[in-house]
């Protein structure tokens, strides 16, 4: 009886079907970019604010004055005192009451531009011109105060890094589109909470399980697409990304419409209301309805896909026959028990870190440049297109294994020759530099399609989350490791980031070639790839130990 990626073959490998299922999942990518990159417009720098004298509210409602007269009394002796204080995160130590002027209410104290009044470190008495522009004038993250922005992006990656884990295994266990639809739901839910939050304390809650609930319909997503088309078309783990860079490029020109951080944090949030739609047109993965001894489901899908496709299956597709490999709960254990898997495992896990390391690096670097948020954060979302194009014109010609190593080299080179490039020569540094993040951008993106190719049915969707969870644990280093070590010198995290590149690429290397192969079914397919020094793109056939129809 033929295998099931022959029936898929019979069914269409990526007929009319797979492409609507495609399409529909693919949006995914643009919400959950578009919540990655939030913090960016979520927590921008207020551009005017001021630390408020103890009792100036109310002598400013008594003389009738507008916040900018209320800046000029508050702020303008501080000029006086010190040029360089700016009277953001320190004020004068005195009280206006009563018996303040209107006119001069610090005449009382005496000849203040003399420099004879102390100052007092600013407690929770800021003004903003725009106090709900961001969530940093929202819950005064300013001053001394500004670390907890910080904090906000590494709880929303701490979240990702719990949704690899809980939402990965419960995909595997309780099936892909359930707990897609679940978390979709989980994402506008706590999305919408964030943006109502009443305190800081809240908000960190919510946009932590909006992470969690993130990161679970983007995997999940992601495995069902990869899942339902034949070995031959797997490429849609590349285009997929495009939706990703989309939601990126999409993302400043919603920010630039919406002038609050609410409104921004809706935007981003709600669309994933539309997703529960899906229940009606996405099927359950019938791969993984074959790992849970579920083959009439499996067989049932099949025939819609077939009839969709505008094909038909032939009447003694009856039975289902599962593997002989005992279906349990997955667990690490099982990702590192044989050798092959303990060995794809361990570079995949570092191949993940060294990408989100290096690509939230370099992004981070080139905001600090400043200039137009809007139109620099447009460029570098741009930047990644020709990313999924590179990969689509070349990896089925040359393979996986190559185009990922290749990228990370060349990742490596910029990063370093950058680091070395004099200063007078800026758009030189700015060109190596987005050379740099291209090739990790190409990198990021073959990773996630070779980690789904490497692992059997039964443990693909938590060895994709489990391998992915280190990218999150890269996303909460590298701020960082970028601040930290541009302190002792600007150019050494560059240094930092060519080294992990470099040791990456020639880690790739030991990985098998997984072109033209059809997806493994169980741990007995995973340890008979071709071994890294195998013929690349060489078609195989697994052994009758698969899934049957």
């Amino acid at each position: 009886m033929p295998s099931f990626d022959e029936v898929l073959k019979e069914a269409g490998e990526f007929g009319r079907f797979q492409k609507r299922v495609f399409f529909l999942l693919s949006q995914t990518g643009i919400t959950f970019s578009s919540l990655f990159a939030s913090v960016v417009f979520l927590g921008r720098a207020p551009d005017n604010f001021w630390c408020r004298i103890p009792g100036a509210a109310e002598l400013g409602d008594r003389c009738g004055w507008t916040l900018e007269e209320e800046r000029n009394f508050t702020v303008l002796p501080l000029h006086l005192r010190n040029e360089s204080v700016s009277g953001e995160c320190e004020r004068l130590d005195v009280t206006w009451d009563a018996s303040a002027g209107c006119t001069s209410p610090l005449a009382r104290y005496g000849n203040y531009s003399t420099g004879s009044l102390p100052l007092a470190p600013c407690r929770d008495s800021w003004v903003y011109e725009q106090p709900h522009a961001s969530i940093v004038s929202e819950y005064d993250l300013v001053c001394g105060n500004a670390w907890m922005l910080d904090l906000s992006q590494a709880i929303l990656n701490l979240g990702f890094l719990a949704g690899a884990f809980i939402l990965g295994y419960a995909a595997d266990r309780y099936g892909r589109i359930l707990i897609y639809l679940l978390s979709c739901l989980g994402v506008g839910i706590c999305g919408t909470i964030v943006a109502f939050s009443p305190n800081f304390t809240v908000f960190l809650i919510f946009r932590f399980l909006q992470g969690m609930f993130g990161k679970g319909t983007w995997m999940t997503c992601y495995v069902i697409v990869t899942e339902i088309v034949g070995s031959d078309q797997r490429i849609v783990g590349i285009v997929i990304q495009i939706f990703f860079t989309l939601g990126i490029i999409i993302l400043p020109g919603i920010a630039y419409l919406i002038p609050t951080w609410q409104g921004i944090q809706l935007a981003i949030s709600l669309p994933n209301f539309l997703f529960l739609l899906y229940y009606w047109v996405v099927p359950e993965s019938p791969r993984w309805l074959l790992t849970r001894k579920k083959g009439e489901k499996a067989l049932k899908i099949m025939r819609n896909i077939a009839k969709h496709n505008g094909k038909f299956l032939s009447p003694h597709y009856s039975e289902i026959t599962i593997s002989n490999e005992e279906v349990s709960n997955p667990s690490f254990l099982d990702l590192v028990r044989t050798p092959q898997m303990r060995r794809n495992t361990l570079i995949l896990m570092y191949a993940w870190f060294t990408s989100a390391l290096i690509y939230q690096g370099l992004v981070m670097r080139l905001g600090i440049i400043g200039g137009n948020l809007y139109l620099d954060f447009f460029i570098s979302g741009a930047v990644e297109l020709p990313a999924a194009f590179l990969i689509i014109v070349t990896i089925d010609r040359v393979g996986r294994r190559l185009p990922f190593a290749m990228s990370n080299i060349v990742a490596s080179v910029a990063c370093l020759i950058t680091a070395f490039l004099p200063e007078d020569i800026p758009w030189l540094k700015t060109t190596v530099a987005t050379l740099g993040r291209l090739s990790i951008t190409i990198a990021f993106e073959v990773v996630y399609l070779v980690n789904s190719e490497l692992y059997p049915t039964t443990l693909r969707n938590f060895g994709v989350s489990l391998c992915s969870s280190l990218c999150d644990l890269g996303g909460i280093i590298a701020p960082f490791l970028l601040f930290r070590l541009a302190a002792i010198w600007l150019e050494l995290p560059l240094i930092i980031f060519s080294i992990l590149a470099a040791v990456c690429g020639l880690l790739v290397l030991l990985l098998p070639e997984t072109k033209g192969i059809s997806l493994p079914e169980t741990l007995e397919d995973v340890e008979q790839l071709p071994s890294h020094f195998g013929k690349c793109g060489k078609k195989q056939k697994h052994r009758d130990t698969n899934s049957y129809i």
